[in-house]
């Protein structure tokens, strides 16, 4: 017997997974072309550690030296009917800033009329108290390019040199591996999810064979390509292998793609972003339409992140 779909609003008649826009796109610039300026403390990030959309502005965040720049708020990875909510637990915490009770205020607040799913990332304007943007590869590019309190020693993501090569291939891996896992695990008919399961492979297969003769996906540095596909790859075996039916193979199959993840994990504080009882727990009890149970698996072991 079929169920319904996990989001409604976002899928078509054919039964397809059609994510929904975001909604703030607003931006910060440093050279004044905005109202917003990238003011030490001014601006704020809501995620929720589970997201693999909102995990990346993490890492950006991290590895652009912006801690004591930008404040972080983490959400209780099980969403509601209400959304994500702020509230005291291991990993998770209240909103120290508005005192938030639901991510939702941060929408109403910035736009009473605003409909639609209230997701993260949020970077939030403590000046203005309004959402800026929450777009993860917005959000990125600005920790990138706009707010620069690390200086010349941190990595730069987005380099000139390899801008159409990159934005080539970030665009291949969202459409068919960071939104392809949704594509196929949110599919409520049988040919819509093999189209998008096979089309998963068929990238993670390309890219295990790019993997052959470089350590990273554009060559011997890591950009920004490198982590959007690391927080799919790092949720894969956990998850997307079972949960959304990616079950072709597992990365750990992969020998190149398992060494990418295996070394993109230990880069220092990276770890400590990756927090897999929050992503367990998120996918497979808020999930209800997919899992109905809400039982979560025990597996899988990491210990090929941590070893070897």
């Amino acid at each position: 017997m079929a169920t319904g779909a996990q989001f409604p609003a976002e899928h078509s008649d054919e039964g397809e997974f059609e994510r929904q826009d975001d909604a703030f796109r607003d931006w910060v610039k440093a050279d004044g072309s905005t109202p917003y300026a990238p003011t030490p403390g001014r601006y704020h990030l809501y995620v929720s550690l589970a997201c693999p959309w909102a995990h990346r502005t993490v890492i950006v965040r991290h590895l652009k030296k912006l801690e004591a720049f930008v404040g972080l708020t983490v959400a209780d990875p099980v969403r509601d009917d209400l959304g994500w909510a702020f509230r005291d637990g291991p990993g998770y915490s209240r909103d120290p800033v508005n005192g938030f009770a639901y991510l939702s205020e941060a929408y109403r607040a910035s736009d009473p009329k605003f409909h639609g799913r209230w997701t993260v990332p949020v970077l939030w304007d403590k000046q203005t108290r309004r959402i800026v943007n929450n777009s993860e590869d917005d959000i990125c590019r600005m920790f990138n390019d706009e707010f620069r309190p690390g200086g010349s020693d941190t990595p730069d993501l987005f380099p000139s040199a390899l801008a159409s090569e990159q934005a080539e291939l970030s665009k291949l891996i969202y459409e068919t591996v960071n939104n392809g896992v949704y594509r196929a695990g949110f599919a409520t008919k049988q040919k819509i999810y093999e189209k998008a399961a096979r089309e998963v492979f068929a990238t993670l297969d390309m890219l295990e064979d790019r993997l052959e003769d470089r350590r990273f996906l554009l060559g011997d540095q890591f950009v920004e390509t490198d982590w959007r596909l690391f927080c799919t790859l790092v949720r894969f075996d956990a998850v997307y292998h079972g949960h959304f039916k990616c079950n072709v193979r597992r990365i750990v199959d992969y020998p190149n793609l398992q060494r990418l993840l295996r070394d993109l994990y230990r880069t220092p504080g990276i770890a400590d972003t990756v927090n897999f009882d929050h992503i367990k727990r998120h996918y497979y009890i808020t999930h209800t339409e997919i899992n109905p149970t809400q039982i979560v698996p025990i597996g899988p072991d990491l210990t090929p992140l941590n070893k070897g």
